[in-house]
């Protein structure tokens, strides 16, 4: 079972970094105005946010065979074919949502930057 939490945990992790490395992309174009940069980062951490809470909620019915997870989870790791559905469909949905609760307090501390730079008058 450890197995698969890491697993899961490393293919939602490479998902969000590559997400992650598009929203700092963008925000480093924007750096000329800082709190345009913060906002779109807030709200694309936002948009990464519902997508990763869509994917949790897909999760619940996705076909466990057609996952990434399943793809790199050792033959002699998987469950039996009796539970695999349930438990690789619990994983994932868990493993989507903590990654969900990270990227909204990231997207909140962009706003908050945002929101006290244009106080500053930025």
């Amino acid at each position: 079972m450890e197995e698969i939490r890491r697993i899961a945990y490393e293919t939602v992790l490479r998902a969000c970094g590559f997400a992650s490395l598009a929203i700092f992309c963008i925000m480093i174009g924007l750096s000329f105005l800082p709190r345009s940069a913060f906002q779109a980062g807030g709200f694309l951490s936002i948009l990464m946010t519902l997508v990763l809470i869509l994917k949790a909620w897909e999760a619940r019915t996705k076909d466990h065979r057609r996952t990434e997870l399943w793809l790199y989870l050792p033959k002699e790791s998987r469950p039996p074919q009796a539970s695999a559905q349930r438990t690789v469909s619990t994983v994932m949905r868990e493993t989507y949502l903590l990654f969900a609760l990270w990227t909204a307090k990231i997207s909140i501390v962009m706003w908050s930057i945002a929101l006290f730079l244009s106080l500053i008058g930025l």
